[in-house]
């Protein structure tokens, strides 16, 4: 049995926060976490946001971001205790023994700079290579990691390549100083489902080739059940669980893990149309300005009442520039919208305010959706005294009825953005829609940027409210779980066209077109060896093709 490369030991981490009108105040984050990560081993960091995930996996780099305090515990890493080291030694670990792979690649490098230049700098400022070395290293791991033209994809500039590939490239340059650990944070979120298959396998099979032993952060339980041995559940800056993957996915011992494993647990059952859609968008073809090509083209969809419709399909597929159609902010070249028996004007300003009522929105980032100076109840009041012209005690009054209609009841008619977590600010923006009165919502991923758990309770909140209300959505996504759990009726769009149409158990049942099939079976499922099957399928078909 070799030595572990990485012993943590009874880590505390602190950090300081400053509420409004009082004085600062430290708190703890983390609360005395051990394990324990040998060389070619990969443990998976699983939890919802303010768990302590990031923060576990930063401090194996010596570091503490944003204010975040090391106050206790030890770090070992190949021997030596990190936080009794000089500022020199840590220097030599970060980028040389211990690198890191943020969740937003696009937002980590240089745009100025070109890809070859980043992922070769720290093994060369390192002296692990000569600069002619690391380029030769960097061309084999483009290769390995399954990027195009790996001879001269180095030689682009960032946002000359896609996100999925830029992704990749930053796993090529935390492997190229042949580091000892790799912390990958959530490499693999901000990705489509089709996209994060490819990037995973290329990550796992990297893990396995280079010997490297990895952290792998993540909030998605069958995202990490590919690519870890074993698993700790984090919740509140405690160790809720610590186990195998297999162990952790299918005999968990503590309710939060059985909760996390079984999240998605809805069952929608899929509601027969009315006779009358309340949107009816026909064969509609757009473009943006000061452009020559459309991106939208000859869409056809209807939305019932009381039902969701899910738009789905990867990044760039039209999904959300289909939302601005309908909404009036694109007007399209050809086609119409009719809605509530009516037709939409194509022009937001040539839309009634009854139009503008009858149809709202939720915007996937509630934080910069909603004016962090304004308290909650002026955020939900505004509609209410807009379309309604409520005002004093009445306005009070709805605003508290809205309030707990959302679930979030007393005491937050007062607070501002800042003091909500992120299921509440989603809930505050669900309400100010519904303050409207609406017929309809669009939804625009509004949960894709939620903790599971969270995002759950987001969703049977939108259900329940819907069965209340008798409100209609259209939601937008390239989450299949969730298509799953909430839709009627599926729209799934590729390169702006409509590639696949009608109710739920149609959508989803064989025989498939490529590109759905391609979709559907993208989605991680919770069970050891997924990765493998897919991979093995997909070279089989390519094989046969």
């Amino acid at each position: 049995m070799s030595d572990p490369l990485v012993k943590v030991r009874d880590l505390k981490i602190g950090a300081t926060v400053y509420p409004p009108g009082e004085k600062p105040k430290e708190i703890e984050i983390v609360h005395g976490v051990d394990f324990d990560l040998k060389k070619g081993e990969v443990l998976g960091l699983i939890g919802e946001s303010g768990a302590g995930k990031s923060t576990i996996g930063l401090a194996t780099m010596a570091y503490g971001r944003g204010g975040v305090e090391i106050t206790g515990g030890e770090v070992w890493v190949n021997g030596r205790d990190i936080l009794q080291s000089g500022l020199r030694d840590v220097r030599r670990l970060r980028g040389g023994e211990v690198t890191y792979v943020s969740q937003s690649a696009a937002a980590s490098f240089n745009p100025a700079k070109k890809i070859m230049e980043q992922v070769t700098e720290a093994a060369i400022r390192h002296n692990k290579f000569s600069r002619r070395e690391a380029e030769s290293r960097a061309v084999d791991l483009f290769t390995r990691l399954g990027l195009p033209n790996p001879e001269t994809i180095g030689n682009r500039y960032p946002h000359q390549v896609s996100g999925g590939q830029l992704q990749r490239c930053m796993t090529a340059l935390a492997l190229c100083p042949e580091p000892d650990l790799v912390v990958f944070d959530e490499p693999t979120t901000a990705l489509d489902v089709t996209t994060q298959i490819d990037v995973l396998a290329a990550i796992k099979e990297a893990i396995r080739d280079t010997g490297v032993a990895a952290l792998y952060i993540t909030h998605d339980l069958a995202v990490v059940a590919q690519v870890s041995d074993h698993i700790m559940v984090l919740r509140m800056g405690d160790m809720v669980e610590y186990g195998t993957t297999d162990q952790i996915i299918n005999a968990p011992k503590e309710d939060y893990t059985r909760a996390l494993v079984s999240v998605r647990s809805i069952k929608h059952v899929e509601k027969p149309p009315t006779p009358e859609p309340v949107l009816s968008v026909r064969n509609i073809t757009a473009r943006y300005a000061g452009t020559r090509f459309d991106v939208l083209h000859d869409v056809t969809v209807d939305l019932h009442p009381g039902q969701t419709l899910a738009i789905v399909g990867e990044s760039g597929s039209g999904k959300s520039t289909l939302a601005r159609v309908i909404t009036g902010l694109l007007p399209p070249r050809e086609g119409r919208i009719d809605f509530a028996g009516r037709s939409l004007s194509p022009d937001l300003a040539g839309r009634s305010r009854e139009d503008l009522r009858e149809l709202q929105m939720i915007y996937q980032m509630a934080d910069v959706a909603m004016n962090p100076r304004q308290t909650v109840g002026t955020i939900i009041g505004r509609p209410l005294e807009f379309y309604f012209g409520l005002k004093g005690r009445e306005k009070q009054k709805r605003i508290q009825e809205l309030l707990d209609a959302i679930e979030l009841g007393d005491g937050f008619q007062d607070r501002y953005p800042a003091e909500l977590s992120g299921g509440q600010k989603q809930r505050v923006c669900i309400a100010r829609a519904l303050a409207a009165k609406p017929k309809m919502i669009i939804c625009d991923e509004v949960t894709s940027a939620l903790d599971p758990l969270v995002a759950d309770g987001i969703l049977k909140l939108l259900l329940n409210l819907q069965k209340i209300e008798d409100v209609a959505y259209l939601f937008i996504t390239h989450d299949l779980a969730t298509v799953r759990a909430i839709a009627d009726s599926i729209a799934v769009m590729y390169q702006g066209r409509v590639q696949r149409y009608g109710g739920k158990t149609e959508v989803l049942s064989p025989p498939f077109d490529d590109y759905t099939d391609l979709l559907l079976s993208s989605v991680p499922e919770m069970k050891l060896g997924w990765l493998e099957e897919v991979i093995a399928h997909r070279k089989m078909e390519s094989a046969g093709h």
